[in-house]
Protein backbone atom coordinates (compact mmCIF):
# COMPACT_ATOMS: atom_id res chain seq x y z
CA UNK A 1 0.00 0.00 0.00
CA UNK A 2 2.92 2.38 0.57
CA UNK A 3 3.59 2.76 -3.17
CA UNK A 4 0.01 3.85 -3.94
CA UNK A 5 0.41 7.57 -4.44
CA UNK A 6 -1.34 9.85 -3.78
CA UNK A 7 -3.00 7.97 -0.95
CA UNK A 8 -6.70 8.14 -0.15
CA UNK A 9 -5.88 9.96 3.08
CA UNK A 10 -3.80 12.60 1.31
CA UNK A 11 -6.56 13.19 -1.23
CA UNK A 12 -9.12 13.37 1.57
CA UNK A 13 -7.15 16.11 3.32
CA UNK A 14 -6.90 18.23 0.17
CA UNK A 15 -10.52 17.54 -0.80
CA UNK A 16 -11.73 18.48 2.67
CA UNK A 17 -9.92 21.82 2.51
CA UNK A 18 -11.51 22.48 -0.88
CA UNK A 19 -14.98 21.54 0.37
CA UNK A 20 -14.64 23.87 3.35
CA UNK A 21 -14.05 26.73 0.91
CA UNK A 22 -17.43 25.85 -0.64
CA UNK A 23 -19.39 26.45 2.58
CA UNK A 24 -20.83 29.79 1.33
CA UNK A 25 -21.73 28.34 -2.09
CA UNK A 26 -25.25 27.92 -3.47
CA UNK A 27 -27.48 25.57 -1.49
CA UNK A 28 -30.73 24.07 -2.74
CA UNK A 29 -34.01 23.47 -0.95
CA UNK A 30 -32.47 20.20 0.22
CA UNK A 31 -30.51 22.27 2.74
CA UNK A 32 -33.78 23.45 4.28
CA UNK A 33 -35.15 19.91 4.05
CA UNK A 34 -32.40 18.57 6.27
CA UNK A 35 -32.51 21.55 8.62
CA UNK A 36 -36.21 20.90 9.07
CA UNK A 37 -35.53 17.22 9.75
CA UNK A 38 -33.02 18.22 12.41
CA UNK A 39 -35.74 20.34 14.02
CA UNK A 40 -38.40 17.64 13.78
CA UNK A 41 -36.30 14.87 15.28
CA UNK A 42 -34.96 17.15 18.03
CA UNK A 43 -38.17 18.91 19.05
CA UNK A 44 -40.85 16.24 18.72
CA UNK A 45 -41.41 12.76 20.14
CA UNK A 46 -40.70 9.90 17.73
CA UNK A 47 -44.42 9.17 17.33
CA UNK A 48 -44.91 12.56 15.65
CA UNK A 49 -41.92 12.55 13.29
CA UNK A 50 -43.80 11.23 10.26
CA UNK A 51 -46.94 13.34 10.89
CA UNK A 52 -45.31 16.77 11.29
CA UNK A 53 -46.08 19.01 8.28
CA UNK A 54 -45.44 22.60 9.33
CA UNK A 55 -42.98 22.73 6.45
CA UNK A 56 -43.74 21.35 3.01
CA UNK A 57 -40.44 19.42 3.34
CA UNK A 58 -41.81 16.67 5.53
CA UNK A 59 -39.69 13.76 6.79
CA UNK A 60 -39.71 11.12 4.03
CA UNK A 61 -36.61 8.99 4.69
CA UNK A 62 -36.70 5.69 6.64
CA UNK A 63 -36.26 5.61 10.45
CA UNK A 64 -32.51 4.99 10.59
CA UNK A 65 -31.82 8.18 8.66
CA UNK A 66 -34.23 10.01 10.95
CA UNK A 67 -32.18 8.63 13.85
CA UNK A 68 -29.04 9.93 12.12
CA UNK A 69 -30.63 13.39 11.98
CA UNK A 70 -31.54 13.07 15.66
CA UNK A 71 -27.91 12.32 16.52
CA UNK A 72 -26.77 15.37 14.56
CA UNK A 73 -29.34 17.50 16.35
CA UNK A 74 -27.77 16.56 19.70
CA UNK A 75 -24.67 18.43 18.53
CA UNK A 76 -26.55 21.16 16.65
CA UNK A 77 -28.20 22.39 19.86
CA UNK A 78 -24.80 23.65 21.02
CA UNK A 79 -24.09 25.39 17.70
CA UNK A 80 -27.32 27.34 17.11
CA UNK A 81 -30.50 26.23 18.93
CA UNK A 82 -32.63 28.33 16.57
CA UNK A 83 -32.02 25.89 13.72
CA UNK A 84 -33.89 23.26 15.76
CA UNK A 85 -37.15 25.20 15.97
CA UNK A 86 -39.71 23.63 13.64
CA UNK A 87 -41.41 26.98 12.97
CA UNK A 88 -38.14 28.63 11.80
CA UNK A 89 -38.77 27.84 8.14
CA UNK A 90 -35.90 28.77 5.84
CA UNK A 91 -33.55 29.48 8.73
CA UNK A 92 -29.95 29.65 7.51
CA UNK A 93 -27.68 31.48 9.92
CA UNK A 94 -24.00 31.14 9.14
CA UNK A 95 -23.66 28.79 12.13
CA UNK A 96 -26.39 26.59 10.65
CA UNK A 97 -24.81 26.59 7.19
CA UNK A 98 -21.35 25.78 8.49
CA UNK A 99 -22.65 23.07 10.81
CA UNK A 100 -24.68 21.28 8.15
CA UNK A 101 -21.92 21.54 5.56
CA UNK A 102 -19.45 20.15 8.09
CA UNK A 103 -21.68 17.16 8.87
CA UNK A 104 -21.65 16.19 5.18
CA UNK A 105 -17.84 16.25 5.15
CA UNK A 106 -17.47 14.30 8.40
CA UNK A 107 -20.07 11.66 7.48
CA UNK A 108 -18.33 11.16 4.11
CA UNK A 109 -15.40 9.58 5.91
CA UNK A 110 -17.54 6.42 5.97
CA UNK A 111 -17.00 6.40 2.20
CA UNK A 112 -13.26 6.87 2.70
CA UNK A 113 -13.15 3.90 5.07
CA UNK A 114 -15.18 1.71 2.69
CA UNK A 115 -12.90 2.56 -0.24
CA UNK A 116 -9.79 1.75 1.79
CA UNK A 117 -11.36 -1.63 2.63
CA UNK A 118 -12.08 -2.13 -1.07
CA UNK A 119 -8.45 -1.49 -2.06
CA UNK A 120 -7.18 -3.92 0.58
CA UNK A 121 -9.67 -6.59 -0.50
CA UNK A 122 -8.19 -7.06 -3.98
CA UNK A 123 -5.08 -8.98 -4.92
CA UNK A 124 -1.70 -7.27 -4.69
CA UNK A 125 -1.34 -7.22 -8.48
CA UNK A 126 -4.58 -5.26 -8.93
CA UNK A 127 -4.40 -2.90 -5.95
CA UNK A 128 -3.20 0.00 -8.08
CA UNK A 129 -6.31 -0.36 -10.26
CA UNK A 130 -8.59 -0.49 -7.22
CA UNK A 131 -6.80 2.52 -5.78
CA UNK A 132 -7.35 4.58 -8.94
CA UNK A 133 -11.03 3.60 -9.02
CA UNK A 134 -11.37 4.55 -5.34
CA UNK A 135 -9.83 7.97 -5.93
CA UNK A 136 -12.23 8.56 -8.83
CA UNK A 137 -15.18 7.82 -6.54
CA UNK A 138 -14.02 9.89 -3.58
CA UNK A 139 -13.18 12.88 -5.79
CA UNK A 140 -16.30 12.44 -7.94
CA UNK A 141 -17.82 15.66 -9.31
CA UNK A 142 -21.19 13.99 -8.75
CA UNK A 143 -20.65 13.86 -5.00
CA UNK A 144 -19.16 17.37 -5.00
CA UNK A 145 -22.14 18.84 -6.86
CA UNK A 146 -24.89 16.91 -5.08
CA UNK A 147 -23.54 16.75 -1.53
CA UNK A 148 -21.19 19.64 -0.96
CA UNK A 149 -22.95 22.33 -3.00
CA UNK A 150 -26.54 21.27 -3.70
CA UNK A 151 -26.60 19.52 -0.30
CA UNK A 152 -27.26 15.88 0.57
CA UNK A 153 -25.58 12.98 2.39
CA UNK A 154 -24.98 10.60 -0.52
CA UNK A 155 -21.27 10.07 0.18
CA UNK A 156 -22.07 8.70 3.61
CA UNK A 157 -24.68 6.26 2.32
CA UNK A 158 -22.70 5.16 -0.71
CA UNK A 159 -19.92 4.41 1.75
CA UNK A 160 -22.27 2.02 3.54
CA UNK A 161 -23.21 0.47 0.19
CA UNK A 162 -19.59 -0.05 -0.88
CA UNK A 163 -18.76 -1.50 2.54
CA UNK A 164 -21.59 -4.02 2.07
CA UNK A 165 -20.22 -4.90 -1.38
CA UNK A 166 -16.70 -5.37 0.00
CA UNK A 167 -18.03 -7.61 2.77
CA UNK A 168 -19.76 -9.68 0.06
CA UNK A 169 -16.36 -10.55 -1.41
CA UNK A 170 -15.53 -13.28 1.12
CA UNK A 171 -17.66 -16.20 2.26
CA UNK A 172 -16.73 -15.45 5.88
CA UNK A 173 -18.26 -11.95 5.74
CA UNK A 174 -21.31 -12.54 3.56
CA UNK A 175 -23.60 -12.40 6.59
CA UNK A 176 -22.23 -8.96 7.51
CA UNK A 177 -22.83 -7.82 3.96
CA UNK A 178 -26.50 -8.68 4.28
CA UNK A 179 -26.77 -6.92 7.64
CA UNK A 180 -25.03 -3.80 6.32
CA UNK A 181 -27.28 -3.63 3.28
CA UNK A 182 -30.37 -4.03 5.47
CA UNK A 183 -29.15 -1.06 7.53
CA UNK A 184 -28.70 0.91 4.31
CA UNK A 185 -32.27 0.16 3.21
CA UNK A 186 -33.48 1.49 6.55
CA UNK A 187 -31.59 4.72 5.89
CA UNK A 188 -32.64 5.47 2.31
CA UNK A 189 -35.20 3.44 0.42
CA UNK A 190 -33.83 4.33 -3.04
CA UNK A 191 -31.45 1.39 -2.55
CA UNK A 192 -34.44 -0.91 -2.97
CA UNK A 193 -33.65 -0.51 -6.67
CA UNK A 194 -30.53 -2.60 -6.08
CA UNK A 195 -31.92 -5.01 -3.51
CA UNK A 196 -32.72 -7.89 -5.90
CA UNK A 197 -29.00 -8.24 -6.68
CA UNK A 198 -28.20 -8.64 -2.97
CA UNK A 199 -31.12 -11.02 -2.51
CA UNK A 200 -30.08 -13.33 -5.36
CA UNK A 201 -26.39 -13.23 -4.50
CA UNK A 202 -26.85 -13.92 -0.78
CA UNK A 203 -29.41 -16.62 -1.48
CA UNK A 204 -27.17 -18.36 -3.98
CA UNK A 205 -23.75 -17.83 -2.36
CA UNK A 206 -24.64 -17.94 1.33
CA UNK A 207 -27.94 -19.74 1.79
CA UNK A 208 -27.38 -22.51 -0.76
CA UNK A 209 -24.40 -24.81 -1.24
CA UNK A 210 -22.16 -23.33 -3.99
CA UNK A 211 -21.73 -26.78 -5.48
CA UNK A 212 -25.45 -27.55 -5.61
CA UNK A 213 -28.36 -25.12 -5.51
CA UNK A 214 -30.56 -27.99 -4.33
CA UNK A 215 -28.75 -28.21 -0.98
CA UNK A 216 -29.86 -25.41 1.36
CA UNK A 217 -27.70 -24.36 4.29
CA UNK A 218 -30.35 -24.09 6.96
CA UNK A 219 -27.98 -22.63 9.54
CA UNK A 220 -27.01 -19.79 7.22
CA UNK A 221 -30.62 -19.20 6.20
CA UNK A 222 -31.60 -18.90 9.86
CA UNK A 223 -28.74 -16.52 10.72
CA UNK A 224 -29.34 -14.26 7.73
CA UNK A 225 -33.10 -14.23 8.25
CA UNK A 226 -32.87 -13.42 11.95
CA UNK A 227 -30.30 -10.66 11.42
CA UNK A 228 -32.10 -8.95 8.52
CA UNK A 229 -35.48 -9.18 10.24
CA UNK A 230 -33.83 -7.87 13.39
CA UNK A 231 -32.55 -4.80 11.53
CA UNK A 232 -35.95 -4.07 9.99
CA UNK A 233 -37.62 -4.77 13.31
CA UNK A 234 -35.40 -2.23 15.05
CA UNK A 235 -36.17 0.35 12.37
CA UNK A 236 -39.88 -0.16 11.80
CA UNK A 237 -40.98 -2.13 14.88
CA UNK A 238 -41.83 0.91 17.03
CA UNK A 239 -43.92 2.42 14.23
CA UNK A 240 -45.72 -0.90 13.74
CA UNK A 241 -46.47 -0.89 17.48
CA UNK A 242 -47.94 2.61 17.17
CA UNK A 243 -49.97 1.64 14.06
CA UNK A 244 -48.08 4.08 11.82
CA UNK A 245 -46.82 1.82 9.03
CA UNK A 246 -49.37 3.13 6.52
CA UNK A 247 -48.30 6.68 7.33
CA UNK A 248 -44.67 5.71 6.74
CA UNK A 249 -45.64 4.09 3.45
CA UNK A 250 -47.36 7.27 2.27
CA UNK A 251 -44.32 9.38 3.22
CA UNK A 252 -41.69 7.04 1.73
CA UNK A 253 -43.52 6.21 -1.50
CA UNK A 254 -45.42 9.26 -2.86
CA UNK A 255 -46.66 7.60 -6.05
CA UNK A 256 -48.81 10.60 -6.93
CA UNK A 257 -45.82 12.26 -8.62
CA UNK A 258 -45.58 12.27 -12.41
CA UNK A 259 -43.50 10.13 -14.75
CA UNK A 260 -40.72 12.69 -15.17
CA UNK A 261 -39.05 14.91 -12.64
CA UNK A 262 -39.14 18.70 -13.16
CA UNK A 263 -35.87 18.35 -15.05
CA UNK A 264 -35.87 15.13 -17.05
CA UNK A 265 -33.48 12.55 -15.68
CA UNK A 266 -31.37 11.26 -18.60
CA UNK A 267 -33.24 8.02 -19.17
CA UNK A 268 -35.57 6.29 -21.62
CA UNK A 269 -38.43 8.62 -20.70
CA UNK A 270 -36.32 11.68 -21.48
CA UNK A 271 -35.77 10.28 -24.97
CA UNK A 272 -39.47 9.39 -25.17
CA UNK A 273 -40.45 12.93 -24.12
CA UNK A 274 -37.96 14.46 -26.57
CA UNK A 275 -39.40 12.35 -29.40
CA UNK A 276 -42.91 13.51 -28.47
CA UNK A 277 -41.84 17.16 -28.69
CA UNK A 278 -40.13 16.65 -32.05
CA UNK A 279 -43.28 15.02 -33.43
CA UNK A 280 -45.57 17.92 -32.44
CA UNK A 281 -44.65 20.25 -35.35
CA UNK A 282 -44.46 17.25 -37.70
CA UNK A 283 -47.86 15.86 -36.71
CA UNK A 284 -49.95 17.71 -39.36
CA UNK A 285 -47.68 16.49 -42.17
CA UNK A 286 -47.61 12.93 -40.84
CA UNK A 287 -51.33 12.87 -40.16
CA UNK A 288 -50.84 12.15 -36.47
CA UNK A 289 -53.52 13.10 -33.94
CA UNK A 290 -52.47 15.70 -31.36
CA UNK A 291 -53.85 15.84 -27.81
CA UNK A 292 -54.48 19.56 -27.42
CA UNK A 293 -54.78 19.39 -23.63
CA UNK A 294 -51.22 18.03 -23.43
CA UNK A 295 -49.58 20.88 -25.32
CA UNK A 296 -49.36 23.15 -22.27
CA UNK A 297 -47.37 20.46 -20.48
CA UNK A 298 -45.09 19.37 -23.28
CA UNK A 299 -44.05 22.85 -24.44
CA UNK A 300 -42.80 23.93 -21.04
CA UNK A 301 -39.84 21.60 -21.01
CA UNK A 302 -40.04 21.46 -17.22
CA UNK A 303 -42.34 18.53 -16.74
CA UNK A 304 -44.22 17.78 -13.55
CA UNK A 305 -47.21 15.53 -14.22
CA UNK A 306 -46.19 14.59 -17.75
CA UNK A 307 -48.67 14.35 -20.60
CA UNK A 308 -47.72 13.36 -24.14
CA UNK A 309 -49.25 15.08 -27.14
CA UNK A 310 -48.46 12.42 -29.76
CA UNK A 311 -47.05 9.27 -28.17
CA UNK A 312 -49.08 6.95 -25.90
CA UNK A 313 -49.19 7.73 -22.18
CA UNK A 314 -46.89 5.81 -19.83
CA UNK A 315 -48.31 4.39 -16.59
CA UNK A 316 -46.69 3.32 -13.33
CA UNK A 317 -47.41 -0.28 -14.28
CA UNK A 318 -45.48 0.09 -17.53
CA UNK A 319 -42.41 1.44 -15.76
CA UNK A 320 -42.57 -1.24 -13.07
CA UNK A 321 -42.79 -4.10 -15.59
CA UNK A 322 -39.94 -2.75 -17.72
CA UNK A 323 -37.74 -2.17 -14.68
CA UNK A 324 -38.40 -5.66 -13.37
CA UNK A 325 -37.72 -7.33 -16.73
CA UNK A 326 -34.39 -5.59 -17.24
CA UNK A 327 -33.34 -6.32 -13.67
CA UNK A 328 -34.20 -10.00 -13.92
CA UNK A 329 -32.02 -10.53 -17.00
CA UNK A 330 -28.66 -9.95 -15.27
CA UNK A 331 -29.92 -11.73 -12.14
CA UNK A 332 -30.30 -14.94 -14.13
CA UNK A 333 -26.57 -14.94 -14.82
CA UNK A 334 -25.83 -14.04 -11.19
CA UNK A 335 -27.87 -17.04 -10.06
CA UNK A 336 -25.78 -19.44 -12.15
CA UNK A 337 -22.47 -17.65 -11.54
CA UNK A 338 -22.51 -16.25 -7.98
CA UNK A 339 -19.04 -14.70 -7.92
CA UNK A 340 -18.19 -11.19 -6.71
CA UNK A 341 -17.53 -9.50 -10.06
CA UNK A 342 -20.77 -10.86 -11.49
CA UNK A 343 -22.52 -9.58 -8.36
CA UNK A 344 -21.12 -6.05 -8.84
CA UNK A 345 -22.11 -6.19 -12.50
CA UNK A 346 -25.64 -7.24 -11.51
CA UNK A 347 -25.85 -4.39 -8.96
CA UNK A 348 -24.80 -1.97 -11.69
CA UNK A 349 -27.34 -3.32 -14.18
CA UNK A 350 -30.11 -3.20 -11.58
CA UNK A 351 -29.19 0.46 -11.11
CA UNK A 352 -29.31 0.99 -14.87
CA UNK A 353 -32.76 -0.63 -15.17
CA UNK A 354 -34.24 1.39 -12.32
CA UNK A 355 -32.75 4.63 -13.60
CA UNK A 356 -33.66 4.11 -17.25
CA UNK A 357 -37.19 2.77 -16.83
CA UNK A 358 -38.31 3.88 -13.35
CA UNK A 359 -41.17 6.21 -12.41
CA UNK A 360 -40.29 9.83 -11.47
CA UNK A 361 -36.54 9.25 -11.46
CA UNK A 362 -34.35 12.10 -10.23
CA UNK A 363 -31.13 12.89 -12.09
CA UNK A 364 -29.18 12.49 -8.83
CA UNK A 365 -29.95 8.76 -8.94
CA UNK A 366 -27.31 8.40 -11.69
CA UNK A 367 -24.84 7.73 -8.87
CA UNK A 368 -26.62 4.40 -8.31
CA UNK A 369 -24.95 3.34 -11.56
CA UNK A 370 -21.69 5.28 -11.62
CA UNK A 371 -20.44 4.28 -8.17
CA UNK A 372 -20.84 0.47 -8.34
CA UNK A 373 -19.69 0.47 -11.99
CA UNK A 374 -16.52 2.34 -10.94
CA UNK A 375 -15.49 -0.65 -8.83
CA UNK A 376 -15.17 -2.87 -11.93
CA UNK A 377 -14.59 -0.27 -14.67
CA UNK A 378 -10.90 -1.15 -14.79
CA UNK A 379 -11.36 -4.90 -15.03
CA UNK A 380 -10.39 -4.56 -18.70
CA UNK A 381 -10.83 -2.19 -21.63
CA UNK A 382 -14.22 -3.61 -22.59
CA UNK A 383 -15.60 -2.58 -19.20
CA UNK A 384 -13.89 0.80 -19.47
CA UNK A 385 -15.38 1.44 -22.94
CA UNK A 386 -18.86 0.94 -21.52
CA UNK A 387 -18.08 3.09 -18.47
CA UNK A 388 -16.67 6.06 -20.39
CA UNK A 389 -19.92 7.48 -21.90
CA UNK A 390 -21.67 6.91 -18.56
CA UNK A 391 -19.03 8.96 -16.73
CA UNK A 392 -19.48 11.85 -19.17
CA UNK A 393 -23.27 11.69 -19.50
CA UNK A 394 -23.94 11.11 -15.82
CA UNK A 395 -21.89 14.05 -14.59
CA UNK A 396 -22.98 16.47 -17.33
CA UNK A 397 -26.61 15.65 -16.54
CA UNK A 398 -26.09 17.04 -13.03
CA UNK A 399 -25.17 20.52 -14.26
CA UNK A 400 -28.73 21.93 -14.16
CA UNK A 401 -28.76 21.28 -10.39
CA UNK A 402 -26.43 24.29 -10.10
CA UNK A 403 -27.99 27.04 -12.16
CA UNK A 404 -26.45 30.11 -10.53
CA UNK A 405 -23.71 32.08 -12.28
CA UNK A 406 -21.25 31.84 -9.39
CA UNK A 407 -21.20 28.03 -9.53
CA UNK A 408 -20.88 27.78 -13.33
CA UNK A 409 -17.05 27.94 -13.46
CA UNK A 410 -16.78 25.57 -10.51
CA UNK A 411 -19.00 22.81 -11.85
CA UNK A 412 -17.64 22.97 -15.40
CA UNK A 413 -13.94 23.31 -14.60
CA UNK A 414 -13.97 20.68 -11.86
CA UNK A 415 -16.02 18.19 -13.90
CA UNK A 416 -13.93 18.62 -17.05
CA UNK A 417 -10.72 18.34 -15.02
CA UNK A 418 -12.00 15.13 -13.38
CA UNK A 419 -13.07 13.66 -16.71
CA UNK A 420 -9.80 14.49 -18.45
CA UNK A 421 -7.66 13.26 -15.56
CA UNK A 422 -9.43 10.02 -14.71
CA UNK A 423 -10.47 9.02 -18.21
CA UNK A 424 -6.85 9.58 -19.31
CA UNK A 425 -5.55 7.47 -16.43
CA UNK A 426 -8.24 4.80 -16.91
CA UNK A 427 -7.37 4.65 -20.61
CA UNK A 428 -3.70 3.98 -19.81
CA UNK A 429 -4.10 1.43 -17.03
CA UNK A 430 -7.14 -0.60 -18.13
CA UNK A 431 -5.88 -4.11 -19.03
CA UNK A 432 -6.26 -5.56 -22.49
CA UNK A 433 -9.29 -7.91 -22.49
CA UNK A 434 -9.08 -11.59 -23.25
CA UNK A 435 -12.09 -11.27 -25.53
CA UNK A 436 -12.12 -8.95 -28.56
CA UNK A 437 -13.39 -5.42 -28.01
CA UNK A 438 -16.57 -4.10 -29.58
CA UNK A 439 -15.68 -1.80 -32.47
CA UNK A 440 -19.02 0.07 -32.53
CA UNK A 441 -18.97 0.66 -28.78
CA UNK A 442 -15.49 2.18 -28.95
CA UNK A 443 -16.49 4.48 -31.82
CA UNK A 444 -19.69 5.48 -30.03
CA UNK A 445 -17.67 6.50 -26.96
CA UNK A 446 -15.29 8.59 -29.06
CA UNK A 447 -18.06 10.34 -30.98
CA UNK A 448 -20.06 10.93 -27.84
CA UNK A 449 -17.13 12.55 -26.02
CA UNK A 450 -16.47 14.97 -28.90
CA UNK A 451 -19.99 16.41 -28.57
CA UNK A 452 -19.84 16.97 -24.80
CA UNK A 453 -17.79 20.21 -24.72
CA UNK A 454 -19.75 22.05 -27.49
CA UNK A 455 -23.01 21.05 -25.80
CA UNK A 456 -21.85 22.37 -22.40
CA UNK A 457 -20.73 25.64 -24.01
CA UNK A 458 -24.03 26.12 -25.83
CA UNK A 459 -26.31 25.23 -22.91
CA UNK A 460 -24.33 27.25 -20.38
CA UNK A 461 -23.32 30.31 -22.43
CA UNK A 462 -24.34 30.55 -26.09
CA UNK A 463 -28.05 29.93 -25.57
CA UNK A 464 -28.41 33.16 -23.60
CA UNK A 465 -26.30 35.03 -26.18
CA UNK A 466 -28.57 33.86 -29.02
CA UNK A 467 -31.95 34.15 -27.30
CA UNK A 468 -31.38 36.39 -24.29
CA UNK A 469 -32.36 35.74 -20.68
CA UNK A 470 -35.54 33.82 -19.84
CA UNK A 471 -36.36 32.85 -23.43
CA UNK A 472 -36.75 29.21 -24.47
CA UNK A 473 -35.40 28.12 -21.09
CA UNK A 474 -36.51 24.57 -21.78
CA UNK A 475 -34.14 24.13 -24.74
CA UNK A 476 -30.81 23.85 -22.83
CA UNK A 477 -32.45 21.54 -20.29
CA UNK A 478 -33.98 19.39 -23.03
CA UNK A 479 -30.70 19.21 -24.97
CA UNK A 480 -28.68 18.34 -21.85
CA UNK A 481 -31.13 15.70 -20.73
CA UNK A 482 -31.56 14.11 -24.15
CA UNK A 483 -27.82 14.11 -24.88
CA UNK A 484 -27.08 12.61 -21.47
CA UNK A 485 -29.83 10.03 -21.95
CA UNK A 486 -28.22 8.91 -25.20
CA UNK A 487 -24.93 8.37 -23.36
CA UNK A 488 -26.50 6.47 -20.47
CA UNK A 489 -28.51 4.23 -22.80
CA UNK A 490 -25.48 3.61 -25.01
CA UNK A 491 -23.39 2.76 -21.96
CA UNK A 492 -26.10 0.40 -20.70
CA UNK A 493 -26.31 -1.46 -24.01
CA UNK A 494 -22.51 -1.72 -24.15
CA UNK A 495 -22.24 -3.04 -20.61
CA UNK A 496 -25.06 -5.53 -21.14
CA UNK A 497 -23.04 -7.02 -24.01
CA UNK A 498 -19.87 -7.10 -21.89
CA UNK A 499 -21.68 -8.57 -18.87
CA UNK A 500 -23.27 -11.43 -20.79
CA UNK A 501 -20.18 -12.26 -22.83
CA UNK A 502 -17.64 -12.05 -19.98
Amino acid sequence: MADLYPSLTQCAVVATAFKILLFPAYKSTDFEVHRNWLAITHSLPVQEWYYEKTSEWTLDYPPFFAAFEWLLSRIAQYVDPAMLVVQNLGYDSWQTVYFQRATVIVSEFVLLYALSRFVKSVSQDNQHLAHIASLSIFLSPGLLIIDHIHFQYNGFMYGVMILSMVLARKQSTLLYSGITFAVLLCMKHIYLYLSLAWFVYLLRAYCLDPRSMLRPRFGNIFKLGVCVLGVFGAAFGPFAHWGQLLQLKDRLFPFSRGLCHAYWAPNIWAMYSFTDRVLIPLAPRLGLPVKEDALSSVTRGLVGDTSFAILPEVTKEHTFILTLIFQLLPLVKLWFRPDWETFVGAVTLCGYAAFLFGWHVHEKAILLIIIPFSLIALKDRRYYSAFKPLAVAGHVSLFPLLFTAAEFPLKTVYTIFWLVLFLYVFDHVAPVPERPRIFLADRFSLLYLTVAIPLIVYCSLLHQVFFGLNRYEFLPLMFTSSYSALGVVGSWVGFMVVYFTA
